[in-house]
């Protein structure tokens, strides 16, 4: 480094040259370097004095780069640049290294991410975290994401699955719905309550009649009871107590912690793979993303509600 900084000239006087070398002007170069004219004449003649030659020719109509300014112009202008593209590179870098998107099915968002995001930023404060909610499928959504959690079997062009986590579908309704049908309730009288039905335009939601199939039930039910085409406004009409929908443990999970709804049976239907977690095509994971795939982990394959 000793020998490197005696073969250089002052560093501070090369931004002052190669403004006023490529300006042609030592005026022009004050203004744009916000400097007085005499502080740029000072810098470049300090610069001259350096090197020893002469880089410019001054004249009364102005100053003019002599053979030797010309070609010390173009080697110093390609070095800052260089070291220009460079720091704006690392710069970049720096300021998204902590910056993650995160996208998610809107269910997930609102009934699973959300309670749990205070204690992602807890663990991880210096992490921004951008929580993009979407109905569509990320095989079809062309806004980037770093990490995406979906219902496994969506379409997902080629972004790679990371892994997938297991959740349950149950019956759930409010503390006082159940007491009002508490005295009579079994799984042969679920079709005397009145049943919430999602219906979305695809089927990435189980149906009741699908569970009660998978529940070994002898009975189907088919769109008796209120229909929703918005999942939040049919949980909501769950906690309002308007009857009994199918919830999912993973979405439910908070509600059911804090005595807002409740399981009718311990019937289920249980998945080994419901939700899959992705990164955006063949694309190496960033630092803060690996911390959001570990939190994910956490909290997926953890059955514990997220604020106990």
């Amino acid at each position: 480094m000793e020998n490197l900084r005696r073969k250089l000239p002052p560093l501070s006087t090369l931004i002052p040259f190669e403004a006023a070398a490529r300006l042609q002007s030592f005026s022009r170069a004050a203004e744009e370097l916000h400097l007085t004219q005499t502080a740029i004449s000072r810098q470049v003649r300090s610069l001259e004095e350096s090197l020893g030659v002469q880089l410019f020719d001054r004249k009364s109509r102005g100053v003019f780069l002599t053979d030797a300014g010309e070609s010390y112009r173009q080697t110093v202008a390609a070095a800052l640049f260089d070291i220009a593209r460079q720091t704006e590179k690392l710069r970049q870098q720096q300021s998204s290294a902590g910056t993650v998107v995160l996208s998610s099915q809107l269910v997930e968002a609102f009934y699973l991410f959300m309670p749990a995001l205070a204690g992602f930023h807890q663990k991880h404060p210096h992490i921004e975290l951008k929580l993009h909610s979407t109905l569509a499928a990320i095989g079809e959504e062309r806004e980037r994401f770093d990490v995406a959690v979906q219902t496994m079997g969506r379409a997902s062009a080629d972004h790679v699955l990371l892994f997938s986590a297991p959740d349950e579908v149950f019956p759930v309704c409010s503390p006082d719905y159940f007491k009002s049908i508490a005295p009579w309730l079994s799984l042969d009288t679920l079709p005397k309550c009145r049943l919430l039905h999602y219906e979305p335009r695809a089927q990435d939601f189980v149906i009741w009649d699908q569970w009660l199939e998978s529940v070994g039930a002898s009975f189907r039910v088919g769109s008796q009871g209120m229909g929703f085409n918005s999942f939040p406004v049919m949980m909501q009409a769950a906690l309002e107590g308007h009857g009994v929908a199918l919830g999912w443990g993973m979405t439910t999970r908070q509600m059911l912690a804090d005595g807002r709804l409740v399981r009718l049976f311990d019937k289920q239907w249980s998945m080994g793979d419901a939700l899959g977690v992705y990164k955006w095509h063949a694309n190496p994971l960033s630092p803060a993303a690996r911390l959001l795939v570990q939190w994910l982990q956490e909290l997926l394959l953890d059955p514990r509600p997220v604020l106990a």
